[in-house]
C-alpha cells in the first residue's frame, strides 16, 4: 500500500529546498511511478478536494474531478505543482491584461494525462476541465496556505475579477457529481 504520509513528508522536504518548485516536480514525478498505488490508497469515489496537509507555507491536496466537470478561471497567488495519478486534466491558461491588470485573456493550454506533472508560477491563472467519462485524480501541491489565503476567480466576464468563492466551487463539485451519477447510473473509478 502506498504511504500518503511519506509523500507529504517528501513534499515538506522539497518545500525547504533552494528551488522548491523543481524539487516538488521531482517528488511528484517519482510518486507517479506508482500512480496505481496512489489511486488505491486514496480510493476516489467522487469529485472533491481533500486536504492532506495544510500549513502557512505548504498545502498538499487530493483533487478529484468528476467526469465532464470544469471550473472557472482562477489564480492561486502561490506556485503550484500538479501530478495526475488517474484520468486527464485539461488546463486553459490566461494572462492578466487591461487597466490594473484585472482582466484576463486566453494564453494557451495544456492537457495532463496519467503520470504528467505540471508546475505553475505564482502569477498563473487557469481553468481546469475533466474531459473524461471517469474520475480524474491529482495530487496538487501549493507553496502556501491554499485553504485560507485570498485569491481571485473570473466566473463569467473576463474583465470581472472577483474574490475566489470556495463555497461556489464546492457547489460545482456537488453538481458535477450529481450529473455524473444521473448520466452513468453509478460510479466509475479512476
Amino acid at each position: 500500500m502506498y504511504d500518503i504520509d511519506e509523500l507529504v513528508g517528501e513534499c515538506r522536504a522539497a518545500r525547504d529546498e533552494a528551488e522548491p518548485r523543481g524539487a516538488m516536480h521531482e517528488v511528484l514525478a517519482r510518486a507517479l511511478d506508482r500512480r496505481r498505488d496512489i489511486a488505491e490508497a486514496l480510493d476516489p469515489t467522487e469529485g472533491g478536494v481533500t486536504i492532506l496537509y495544510n500549513v502557512p507555507d505548504l498545502t498538499v491536496a487530493n483533487v478529484v474531478w468528476a467526469p465532464g466537470m470544469a471550473v472557472v478561471p482562477h489564480d492561486h497567488r502561490m506556485w503550484a505543482a500538479i501530478g495526475i495519478y488517474g484520468g486527464r486534466e485539461d488546463n486553459s491558461f490566461f494572462r492578466r491584461t487591461g487597466p490594473g491588470r484585472h482582466a484576463i485573456t486566453p494564453s494557451g493550454g495544456r492537457s495532463l494525462g496519467e503520470g504528467d506533472v505540471l508546475v505553475l508560477g505564482a502569477d498563473a491563472v487557469h481553468s481546469v476541465a475533466n474531459p473524461e467519462r471517469r474520475l480524474t485524480g491529482a495530487i496538487h501541491v501549493y507553496g502556501g496556505d491554499f485553504v485560507h489565503d485570498g485569491r481571485s476567480q473570473w466566473p463569467g466576464d473576463p474583465e470581472d475579477e472577483q474574490p475566489y468563492d470556495l463555497e461556489a466551487t464546492q457547489r460545482q463539485f456537488e453538481a458535477a457529481n450529481r450529473a455524473w451519477r444521473a448520466a452513468e447510473g453509478g460510479l466509475t473509478p479512476t
